[in-house]
């Protein structure tokens, strides 16, 4: 902290302030959700969606949204979303840029963003940097999506994928026709 700094609160200060009531908010509704079944859960998703669909704000929705989605993050992949990622997925939510270095959970943090706006029905796109990263990150967090009752597409250079929550590696089906492309 510089000299200065303790006269004038730097101006990320005054934002992460104002973001700690919603974390609050979001982490106040983990002990609700963890009782929820998953069907329980995506009901609650459908709920949220028709809130959004009948005017209700998405700023009004974003705790138990992404409450619901740091549940089914530790549910499906063992990953809780620590305070700072629930603050990152806030500020993405509301269009600013967040820094993260390697390792702190960017791609788990554009969960909570995504899964939120997605209640709009009007999609979301993800730009990521190339093909494999692409598919990779669906696979990894489409387990997310697919928890909350979300659907997750990929479009890569020469084709594009649906992600199936039900697909295995030893897919019979798939292994007979000699159809499965990576």
């Amino acid at each position: 902290m510089s000299f200065l700094d303790r006269f004038f609160t730097p101006p990320y200060g005054k934002i992460l302030k104002n973001l700690e009531p919603i974390v609050t908010s979001v982490n106040a509704l983990e002990e609700k959700y963890v009782t929820y079944s998953d069907a329980s859960i995506i009901a609650a998703v459908l709920q949220l969606k028709e809130e959004v669909s009948q005017g209700v704000s998405l700023h009004t929705i974003l705790p138990p949204m992404f409450a619901l989605t740091r549940e089914v993050a530790k549910r499906t992949l063992g990953l809780r979303h620590y305070d700072v990622q629930i603050v990152g997925g806030i500020l993405l939510h509301q269009g600013k840029i967040t820094e993260m270095r390697t390792g702190e959970g960017k791609t788990l943090v554009g969960t909570l963003p995504c899964a939120l706006n997605a209640l709009t029905g009007d999609g979301v796109h993800v730009v990521t940097v190339n093909d494999y990263l692409a598919r990779r990150d669906a696979v990894w967090m489409g387990q997310i999506y697919a928890g909350l009752g979300l659907t997750l597409g990929v479009i890569n250079h020469d084709t594009s994928y649906i992600y199936d929550g039900a697909h295995s590696l030893n897919d019979a089906l798939r292994d007979s026709e000699g159809s499965y492309k990576v």
